[in-house]
């Protein structure tokens, strides 16, 4: 899957904004936090990463993004969509089941709304509500789905810290002016229009099914429910069939243990009977990345104890020859072995990390537990200290250059 969706198989030279128009086309419809699409995702299918490149895709209105449920009060997950394409191919299939922000301050701005496009300010001026009570309600819209902005930035910033009238004392005219900042850069719609006059379930199901295919090459019964889709595999099963009537896709058994039924397209069966040989070589990929198969089309490895890995924004997976080994928890401060190591792979692993950290591909980590027992004293702390890690008070610490 890796190499399917071109991860690191690009070099940093050549990058730009038609690679990123590339990588997009089969990852519409994928619901990820912001941090995870420009810190992880688009910078491993591209070699490099500029968010001037996303930002001009939006504000120019070539594309859209959609919201897919918060996580917590300032976070969130969002799906990107070509303009030409979300009619056909949104909404994310989980909004299905999302609930409706409910309100009299959420029905102000729908009501708003309805009468066109409105910047934060207008909507400042026209609503008759406290700054931060409107500005956590607008986004309790933007994340069920129902409010989008035509530019990436706010998405960055979706926290309000200061913003009122946007003025200062000082004479009338010539007063300064405090910036809005990202968290509200922009203009604010209603989601609805886009979908509007959009085709009938058919031809949404059939753009799924392409778009799934696209995205993993082969799409089993856990794919189908790994992405949310409303009533399963079976919802996409008839048109996957078409699609294999159509000489697009093959039906077989490509994978072992899972589903079945399984649907891959041509190139994806040549890619499996021609696997290269193992080398022992390292990949890290984000816990929630497309690429990483585990935790959903492949179940997860069973531990003997402790909490089984999950897929979480902001958690990482290192994985050797395509199995995992290590997961990282999110914030860096817990590691877990998925595999039997012994001393010298856990070494090597460890070595990886710290590569990772510093050449950026991974943020700082601070370990303090492995396995869920401490790390200082343990029998791991050599091994991480010889890693590249640096001692710390209850931890062993990793930090990019």
């Amino acid at each position: 899957m890796p190499s399917w969706q071109n991860v690191d198989a690009y070099r940093r030279t050549g990058a730009g904004i038609d690679r990123l128009r590339e990588a997009l086309v089969p990852l519409q419809g994928v619901a990820l936090t912001p941090k995870v699409w420009e810190g992880d995702v688009l910078p491993r299918r591209l070699g490099a990463y500029s968010p001037s490149w996303l930002d001009e895709l939006c504000t120019s209105g070539e594309m859209v993004w959609v919201g897919a449920g918060s996580l917590g009060r300032n976070d969130g997950r969002v799906a990107l969509y070509f303009r030409e394409d979300v009619r056909l191919a949104g909404p994310p299939p989980a909004n299905a089941k999302l609930e409706r922000p409910e309100g009299e301050i959420h029905d102000a701005i729908r009501e708003r709304l309805e009468d066109g496009p409105s910047f934060w300010l207008d909507l400042l001026a026209d609503l008759s509500f406290e700054t931060e009570e409107l500005h956590s309600a607008l986004w309790d819209l933007a994340w069920s789905g129902e409010v989008t902005n035509d530019a990436f930035a706010p998405l960055r910033a979706p926290r309000l810290r200061s913003v009122g009238t946007g003025q200062r004392g000082g004479r009338r005219f010539s007063r300064r002016r405090a910036a809005a900042g990202r968290a509200v850069q922009g203009r604010w719609s209603l989601t609805a229009p886009l979908f509007a006059n959009a085709p009938g379930t058919g031809p949404r199901l059939r753009a799924q099914a392409e778009l799934m295919l696209e995205r993993y090459g082969i799409v089993t019964r856990e794919t189908v429910l790994a992405e949310g889709v409303p009533g399963g595999f079976s919802t996409l099963y008839a048109e996957l069939g078409n699609l294999e009537l159509l000489g697009t896709a093959r039906r077989g058994y490509f994978v072992e243990g899972l589903g079945g039924a399984q649907f891959a397209l041509p190139g994806a069966v040549e890619r499996l009977r021609s696997l290269p040989a193992e080398d022992g070589s390292y990949l890290l990929l984000a816990a929630t990345d497309p690429a990483n198969p585990y935790g959903a089309s492949l179940p997860w490895p069973k531990l003997e104890t402790g909490r089984r890995p999950s897929r979480t924004a902001g958690a990482h997976l290192l994985v050797r020859d395509g199995e995992p080994v290590v997961y990282i928890e999110r914030g860096g401060k817990g590691l877990r072995r998925l595999a039997d190591l012994d001393r010298g792979e856990m070494g090597d692993a460890m070595t990886t990390l710290a590569e990772a950290v510093e050449a950026g591909t991974l943020p700082k980590l601070a370990v303090e537990k492995i396995d869920g027992e401490p790390v200082i004293g343990s029998g791991f702390e050599e091994v991480l200290v010889t890693a590249g890690f640096s001692r710390g008070p209850r931890r062993l610490v990793a930090t990019g250059s």
